[in-house]
């Protein structure tokens, strides 16, 4: 099973969102930060793609339809050369509400992380951000630069850039799927993804 479609968009642009909904449109399953949190071997294959492992992309989406969020968004334009018939979604929103969502969320995560094993800490952190978490204005250049440069390598054909809160229609529109009756998924608030933080720390804990 080949990849259908590619998330683009960095952590806190509604990836849950659309995961869930990507998977209601029969996109499913979808591949997410929480999958690698909640299944060690996928966990086990990051791990070594961040040590610096030669990616086989086959067997780490095996299974999946889809992917959206980190990990795998970091390597968008490597998987959309690889899946050259996936489309591509950039999730995104203002600059300004995204960082003040990742100050509630994965950036006290990543600061406070003594794990310089993982993918978050390694790769998110150290090198994507450049382990400078705390310049504002760093974090967010990051991120403008990220939505200009995929922006700038696909085609429009191949691309949707997805606002967050757009709703069923323009992700519809892209993917050729009739409108669900259902209301477009929610969820991921601050306080619920730091409960699922806990709940990982915990599973971790017991093994």
């Amino acid at each position: 099973m080949a990849l259908q479609i590619i998330g683009a968009g960095f952590g806190r642009t509604g990836t849950e969102s659309l995961k869930r909904a990507l998977e209601m449109l029969g996109f499913g399953p979808c591949h997410h930060m929480h999958e690698v949190m909640e299944r060690p071997e996928l966990n086990t294959q990051w791990r070594a793609i961040a040590a610096g492992a030669d990616p086989d992309w086959d067997r780490v989406f095996d299974g999946y339809r889809s992917t959206v969020d980190w990990p795998s968004t970091h390597y968008w334009d490597a998987l959309a050369d690889h899946y050259p018939n996936a489309k591509i979604i950039l999730s995104l929103r203002d600059a300004a509400g995204w960082f003040k969502s990742m100050q509630n969320t994965i950036l006290p995560v990543l600061r406070d992380s003594t794990d310089a094993e993982s993918f978050g800490t390694s790769v998110i952190r150290d090198q994507l951000f450049s382990g400078n978490l705390d310049d504002r204005d760093h974090v967010v250049g990051v991120y403008k630069d990220h939505i200009a440069r995929v922006k700038a390598r696909i085609p429009p054909e191949r691309l949707l850039t997805y606002e967050l809160g757009s709703g069923w229609e323009p992700l519809c529109a892209f993917l050729g799927c009739d409108v669900p009756s259902e209301p477009y998924p929610s969820g991921n608030r601050p306080d619920q993804f730091h409960e699922k933080i806990a709940e990982a720390d915990a599973a971790k804990t017991v093994q």
